[in-house]
């Protein structure tokens, strides 16, 4: 282990533009329920996943409805608002603030990581501290709304103050788009990328699990005239893929990560901080 989360260290110091991909595995060790683990939400509430599938249907259909049900029945994810970042989240940002870390894409919904200070951040699934317009998708502060007002005056759902599209909570339903800005630019960062850490994901959920693969078929490419007028290419590897997860994933079979760190992120994370310290010494 000692010598994996050195390696990881001396990676992260010799890399030009490192990204993070994190998943549920550190959203769970702040006390955030996962989905589909043994004790998830739909694991022991299967109509609450059957619901969740329709949940976007719905909104397309009849987003007045989708909206009074959103503001009167139960939150299952509990209290997000109060749920406060771990010691991986802010291990991510001392690499960011030591100018190592690029960028940070995540799959969490709970907004941790911008609690935690992370100054270059993706929502790919989007974030309950926001709403977006499906239209032109600006983002909102829930706040910037009267939302019980508007209900109560029968003026659901709220419109976007800018271009009067539809306004929706941010995160990303089943059977929704990931929003084209933010799917953009986290192509983006994996295709600029030379080293990337994929921290608590089972890369199982599409199509978030496919910028690891991406990453690994990036390549850089020298061009050079053969001798009869053909062009001929030279391509190798370009990036360094390195997993923290508490078990091997796909990832991990299909040798696309070049090794795993197994355990848990919160613990791994800041070990792996003070390896750079101590290396940069």
């Amino acid at each position: 282990m000692e010598n994996l989360i050195e390696r990881a260290a001396r990676d992260l110091l010799n890399s030009r533009y490192a990204i993070a991909l994190t998943g549920a595995g550190m959203s769970t060790e702040s006390g955030i329920p996962d989905f589909r683990g043994p004790s998830g939400i739909w694991t022991k509430n299967p109509e609450a996943e059957r619901k969740a599938y329709r949940s976007y249907e719905t909104f397309l259909h009849d987003p007045r409805k989708w909206w009074e049900e959103r503001l009167t029945g139960p939150n299952l994810l509990g209290d997000l608002a109060g749920a406060a970042p771990n010691a991986g989240h802010r291990a991510l940002v001392e690499l960011e603030k030591a100018g190592i870390l690029k960028c940070v894409i995540t799959q969490n919904i709970d907004g941790l990581h911008e609690k935690a200070g992370t100054s270059k951040l993706l929502e790919y699934h989007g974030s309950v501290l926001k709403l977006r317009c499906i239209h032109c998708t600006l983002r909102f502060r829930p706040h910037e709304f009267d939302l019980k007002k508007l209900m109560s005056e029968g003026k659901l759902p709220p419109r976007c103050p800018y271009c009067q599209g539809i306004v929706k909570t941010d995160t990303v339903a089943f059977g929704e788009s990931i929003p084209q800005d933010v799917a953009d630019m986290s192509l983006e960062e994996v295709w600029k990328c030379d080293l990337m850490l994929i921290c608590g994901t089972s890369a199982v959920v599409y199509p978030f699990a496919n910028l690891p693969r991406i990453a690994r078929q990036s390549r850089y490419e020298d061009h050079w005239k053969a001798e009869a007028g053909l062009g001929a290419v030279a391509s190798s590897p370009s990036v360094k893929i390195i997993e923290i997860n508490g078990e091997p994933t796909p990832l991990t079979a299909e040798g696309i990560s070049d090794y795993i760190i197994t355990g848990k992120t919160g613990e791994i994370l800041p070990q792996i901080v003070e390896a750079v310290k101590k290396l940069k010494k």
